[in-house]
Protein backbone atom coordinates (compact mmCIF):
# COMPACT_ATOMS: atom_id res chain seq x y z
CA UNK A 1 0.00 0.00 0.00
CA UNK A 2 2.58 2.30 0.86
CA UNK A 3 4.57 1.89 -2.46
CA UNK A 4 1.53 2.08 -3.91
CA UNK A 5 0.79 5.84 -2.49
CA UNK A 6 4.45 6.84 -3.87
CA UNK A 7 4.20 5.42 -7.09
CA UNK A 8 0.90 7.60 -7.32
CA UNK A 9 2.60 10.73 -5.70
CA UNK A 10 5.50 10.58 -8.18
CA UNK A 11 2.98 9.92 -11.26
CA UNK A 12 0.89 12.86 -9.97
CA UNK A 13 4.07 15.15 -9.83
CA UNK A 14 5.23 13.89 -13.20
CA UNK A 15 2.15 15.31 -14.62
CA UNK A 16 1.88 18.23 -13.20
CA UNK A 17 5.69 18.97 -14.38
CA UNK A 18 4.60 18.00 -17.86
CA UNK A 19 1.53 20.52 -18.04
CA UNK A 20 2.46 23.50 -20.05
CA UNK A 21 2.93 26.21 -18.67
CA UNK A 22 0.55 29.61 -19.09
CA UNK A 23 1.94 32.97 -20.01
CA UNK A 24 1.54 35.43 -17.65
CA UNK A 25 -0.57 38.32 -19.30
CA UNK A 26 -0.16 41.84 -19.50
CA UNK A 27 -2.94 44.13 -19.29
CA UNK A 28 -3.20 47.32 -20.64
CA UNK A 29 -5.75 50.02 -20.64
CA UNK A 30 -6.01 53.47 -22.90
CA UNK A 31 -8.27 55.84 -20.78
CA UNK A 32 -9.20 59.70 -22.07
CA UNK A 33 -10.34 60.94 -18.11
CA UNK A 34 -12.62 64.28 -19.43
CA UNK A 35 -10.57 67.33 -17.90
CA UNK A 36 -11.94 68.83 -15.35
CA UNK A 37 -14.09 71.83 -16.82
CA UNK A 38 -17.38 73.89 -15.42
CA UNK A 39 -19.31 72.63 -18.65
CA UNK A 40 -20.10 69.11 -17.76
CA UNK A 41 -23.03 69.16 -14.80
CA UNK A 42 -23.92 65.71 -13.60
CA UNK A 43 -21.32 64.52 -15.00
CA UNK A 44 -18.18 66.57 -14.06
CA UNK A 45 -15.49 65.05 -11.91
CA UNK A 46 -16.79 64.70 -8.23
CA UNK A 47 -19.95 63.04 -9.49
CA UNK A 48 -17.97 60.33 -11.33
CA UNK A 49 -13.95 59.75 -9.93
CA UNK A 50 -15.88 56.87 -7.90
CA UNK A 51 -16.75 55.50 -10.86
CA UNK A 52 -13.44 56.16 -12.75
CA UNK A 53 -11.94 54.54 -9.86
CA UNK A 54 -14.49 51.56 -10.17
CA UNK A 55 -13.83 50.98 -13.64
CA UNK A 56 -10.11 50.48 -13.21
CA UNK A 57 -10.79 48.62 -9.97
CA UNK A 58 -13.03 46.26 -12.06
CA UNK A 59 -9.87 45.13 -14.57
CA UNK A 60 -7.20 45.67 -12.55
CA UNK A 61 -5.00 46.48 -15.43
CA UNK A 62 -1.31 46.51 -14.90
CA UNK A 63 -0.21 49.77 -16.80
CA UNK A 64 -2.76 52.76 -17.75
CA UNK A 65 -1.95 55.07 -20.75
CA UNK A 66 -4.41 58.00 -19.67
CA UNK A 67 -5.27 61.32 -21.88
CA UNK A 68 -6.78 64.69 -20.20
CA UNK A 69 -5.65 64.10 -16.73
CA UNK A 70 -5.66 67.07 -14.43
CA UNK A 71 -3.42 66.41 -11.49
CA UNK A 72 -6.36 66.60 -9.31
CA UNK A 73 -7.60 63.78 -10.77
CA UNK A 74 -4.76 61.66 -11.01
CA UNK A 75 -4.18 62.19 -7.32
CA UNK A 76 -7.83 61.13 -6.65
CA UNK A 77 -7.52 57.82 -8.24
CA UNK A 78 -4.41 57.31 -6.49
CA UNK A 79 -6.53 57.77 -3.23
CA UNK A 80 -9.09 55.69 -4.43
CA UNK A 81 -6.44 52.85 -5.52
CA UNK A 82 -3.05 53.09 -3.95
CA UNK A 83 -1.84 50.25 -5.22
CA UNK A 84 -0.58 52.20 -8.65
CA UNK A 85 1.56 54.73 -9.00
CA UNK A 86 1.18 57.45 -11.65
CA UNK A 87 3.76 60.38 -13.37
CA UNK A 88 4.18 62.55 -16.34
CA UNK A 89 4.06 66.67 -16.62
CA UNK A 90 1.70 68.29 -18.28
CA UNK A 91 1.45 69.25 -21.90
CA UNK A 92 3.33 72.82 -21.04
CA UNK A 93 5.57 70.80 -18.82
CA UNK A 94 4.29 71.31 -15.13
CA UNK A 95 1.04 70.07 -13.06
CA UNK A 96 -1.63 73.11 -14.18
CA UNK A 97 -2.80 71.61 -17.45
CA UNK A 98 -4.11 68.45 -19.11
CA UNK A 99 -1.94 65.41 -18.60
CA UNK A 100 -0.82 61.98 -20.56
CA UNK A 101 -0.52 60.31 -16.91
CA UNK A 102 0.57 57.22 -16.58
CA UNK A 103 -0.27 54.99 -14.13
CA UNK A 104 1.30 51.51 -13.04
CA UNK A 105 0.92 48.57 -10.57
CA UNK A 106 3.86 49.12 -8.38
CA UNK A 107 3.19 45.35 -7.12
CA UNK A 108 3.50 44.24 -10.71
CA UNK A 109 5.87 46.78 -12.38
CA UNK A 110 8.92 48.59 -11.93
CA UNK A 111 10.06 51.36 -13.86
CA UNK A 112 13.33 51.66 -15.30
CA UNK A 113 13.01 54.87 -17.43
CA UNK A 114 10.69 57.93 -18.45
CA UNK A 115 10.87 60.69 -20.46
CA UNK A 116 8.76 62.90 -22.99
CA UNK A 117 8.70 64.39 -25.53
CA UNK A 118 6.62 66.95 -27.77
CA UNK A 119 4.43 66.57 -31.24
CA UNK A 120 6.54 69.34 -33.24
CA UNK A 121 9.32 70.07 -35.24
CA UNK A 122 10.94 70.81 -32.24
CA UNK A 123 10.32 67.43 -30.10
CA UNK A 124 12.82 68.44 -27.59
CA UNK A 125 11.61 71.55 -26.64
CA UNK A 126 8.77 72.01 -23.71
CA UNK A 127 5.33 73.14 -24.78
CA UNK A 128 6.00 73.63 -28.68
CA UNK A 129 3.95 74.17 -31.29
CA UNK A 130 3.94 73.76 -34.51
CA UNK A 131 1.77 72.02 -37.69
CA UNK A 132 -0.99 74.58 -36.96
CA UNK A 133 -1.71 72.99 -33.11
CA UNK A 134 -3.59 75.56 -30.99
CA UNK A 135 -1.92 73.38 -28.01
CA UNK A 136 1.02 71.68 -27.20
CA UNK A 137 0.91 68.16 -28.01
CA UNK A 138 3.38 65.61 -26.84
CA UNK A 139 3.89 61.89 -25.66
CA UNK A 140 4.74 60.47 -22.06
CA UNK A 141 6.87 56.94 -22.94
CA UNK A 142 8.08 54.70 -19.63
CA UNK A 143 10.42 51.52 -19.64
CA UNK A 144 9.07 48.91 -17.70
CA UNK A 145 10.23 45.61 -15.93
CA UNK A 146 7.80 43.47 -15.06
CA UNK A 147 8.71 42.09 -11.19
CA UNK A 148 7.43 38.79 -12.00
CA UNK A 149 9.76 37.82 -14.88
CA UNK A 150 12.19 41.34 -15.75
CA UNK A 151 11.09 40.99 -19.04
CA UNK A 152 10.67 45.05 -20.21
CA UNK A 153 8.41 47.00 -22.49
CA UNK A 154 8.22 50.28 -23.63
CA UNK A 155 4.93 52.05 -23.29
CA UNK A 156 4.26 55.51 -25.26
CA UNK A 157 1.12 57.72 -24.59
CA UNK A 158 -0.28 60.75 -26.48
CA UNK A 159 -3.22 62.36 -27.53
CA UNK A 160 -3.51 64.02 -30.75
CA UNK A 161 -5.34 66.99 -31.61
CA UNK A 162 -8.93 67.27 -32.08
CA UNK A 163 -10.52 69.66 -34.86
CA UNK A 164 -10.98 68.78 -38.79
CA UNK A 165 -8.52 70.73 -39.65
CA UNK A 166 -5.80 69.08 -37.93
CA UNK A 167 -5.56 65.95 -39.96
CA UNK A 168 -2.32 67.11 -41.58
CA UNK A 169 -1.02 67.69 -38.09
CA UNK A 170 -2.22 64.57 -36.43
CA UNK A 171 -0.48 62.43 -39.62
CA UNK A 172 2.77 64.26 -38.94
CA UNK A 173 2.88 63.45 -35.10
CA UNK A 174 2.23 59.59 -36.20
CA UNK A 175 5.31 59.59 -38.34
CA UNK A 176 7.56 61.35 -36.01
CA UNK A 177 6.21 58.62 -33.18
CA UNK A 178 7.04 56.17 -35.96
CA UNK A 179 10.48 57.31 -36.62
CA UNK A 180 11.01 57.74 -32.36
CA UNK A 181 9.87 54.35 -31.93
CA UNK A 182 12.10 52.74 -34.69
CA UNK A 183 15.81 53.88 -32.47
CA UNK A 184 14.09 51.79 -29.83
CA UNK A 185 15.93 48.38 -29.27
CA UNK A 186 14.48 46.27 -31.64
CA UNK A 187 13.95 43.49 -29.02
CA UNK A 188 12.53 45.11 -26.57
CA UNK A 189 8.34 44.98 -26.86
CA UNK A 190 6.63 48.52 -27.43
CA UNK A 191 2.74 49.21 -26.69
CA UNK A 192 1.26 52.73 -27.58
CA UNK A 193 -2.03 53.73 -25.49
CA UNK A 194 -3.82 57.04 -26.67
CA UNK A 195 -6.79 59.14 -28.26
CA UNK A 196 -5.77 60.10 -31.95
CA UNK A 197 -8.67 62.30 -32.56
CA UNK A 198 -9.19 60.19 -35.82
CA UNK A 199 -10.01 56.80 -37.44
CA UNK A 200 -8.40 53.86 -37.99
CA UNK A 201 -8.80 54.78 -41.99
CA UNK A 202 -6.93 57.53 -41.44
CA UNK A 203 -3.45 58.50 -42.86
CA UNK A 204 -1.96 58.63 -38.74
CA UNK A 205 -3.14 55.15 -38.46
CA UNK A 206 -1.78 53.60 -41.13
CA UNK A 207 1.51 55.73 -40.40
CA UNK A 208 1.87 53.68 -37.74
CA UNK A 209 0.68 50.53 -38.07
CA UNK A 210 3.26 49.94 -40.94
CA UNK A 211 5.37 48.68 -37.91
CA UNK A 212 2.80 47.97 -35.17
CA UNK A 213 -0.19 46.17 -34.93
CA UNK A 214 -3.77 47.68 -33.70
CA UNK A 215 -5.05 45.34 -30.93
CA UNK A 216 -8.44 45.83 -31.76
CA UNK A 217 -8.00 44.34 -35.24
CA UNK A 218 -5.65 41.13 -34.63
CA UNK A 219 -6.68 40.00 -31.10
CA UNK A 220 -8.73 36.72 -31.35
CA UNK A 221 -11.37 37.57 -28.79
CA UNK A 222 -12.65 41.13 -28.72
CA UNK A 223 -15.78 42.47 -26.60
CA UNK A 224 -17.84 45.35 -26.75
CA UNK A 225 -18.64 48.38 -29.38
CA UNK A 226 -15.74 49.59 -32.06
CA UNK A 227 -16.19 52.89 -31.61
CA UNK A 228 -14.97 54.90 -28.28
CA UNK A 229 -15.57 58.51 -28.08
CA UNK A 230 -19.64 59.30 -27.01
CA UNK A 231 -19.75 62.36 -24.95
CA UNK A 232 -21.19 60.95 -22.15
CA UNK A 233 -24.19 59.49 -24.06
CA UNK A 234 -22.95 55.82 -24.05
CA UNK A 235 -23.67 55.60 -28.04
CA UNK A 236 -20.36 55.93 -29.18
CA UNK A 237 -19.67 57.18 -32.83
CA UNK A 238 -15.75 56.89 -33.76
CA UNK A 239 -13.08 54.71 -32.67
CA UNK A 240 -10.31 57.23 -31.83
CA UNK A 241 -8.35 55.60 -28.87
CA UNK A 242 -6.18 52.73 -29.88
CA UNK A 243 -4.15 50.64 -28.26
CA UNK A 244 -0.89 49.32 -30.78
CA UNK A 245 1.66 47.38 -30.25
CA UNK A 246 4.97 44.83 -31.73
CA UNK A 247 7.00 42.65 -29.99
CA UNK A 248 3.87 41.18 -28.16
CA UNK A 249 1.11 38.86 -28.86
CA UNK A 250 -2.48 40.06 -28.15
CA UNK A 251 -4.70 37.89 -26.83
CA UNK A 252 -7.58 39.57 -25.96
CA UNK A 253 -9.43 43.49 -26.17
CA UNK A 254 -12.56 45.29 -25.53
CA UNK A 255 -14.06 48.53 -24.87
CA UNK A 256 -15.47 48.79 -21.57
CA UNK A 257 -18.94 50.27 -21.37
CA UNK A 258 -19.22 50.25 -17.98
CA UNK A 259 -21.92 52.62 -16.39
CA UNK A 260 -24.18 53.50 -13.09
CA UNK A 261 -27.43 55.30 -13.07
CA UNK A 262 -27.35 56.13 -16.28
CA UNK A 263 -23.70 57.93 -15.61
CA UNK A 264 -20.31 57.40 -17.01
CA UNK A 265 -16.77 57.46 -15.99
CA UNK A 266 -15.77 59.45 -19.22
CA UNK A 267 -16.87 60.85 -22.24
CA UNK A 268 -14.73 58.14 -23.52
CA UNK A 269 -15.18 54.07 -23.33
CA UNK A 270 -11.81 53.07 -21.89
CA UNK A 271 -10.05 50.29 -24.13
CA UNK A 272 -8.31 47.25 -22.24
CA UNK A 273 -6.36 44.87 -23.96
CA UNK A 274 -4.35 41.74 -22.99
CA UNK A 275 -0.65 40.66 -24.15
CA UNK A 276 1.98 37.85 -23.43
CA UNK A 277 5.44 39.32 -23.38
Amino acid sequence: MIRMSRLALFAALAAAIAQPVIAEELRVMSFNVRTITGKDGPDRWEARRDLFADTIRQLHPDVIGTQELAKEQGDDTIARLPEYAWFGRDRFGGHADEHMGIFYRKDRLKLIDSGDYWLSDTPDKVASITWGNIFPRMVNWALFERLSDHKRFYLLDTHYPYRDQDEDARSRSARQMAAWIGKLPAGVPVIITGDFNTGPESEAHAALTATLKDAWSTAPKRRGPEETFHAFTGKPTKRIDWILYRGVKATSVQTVTTSKDGHYPSDHFPVEANFTL
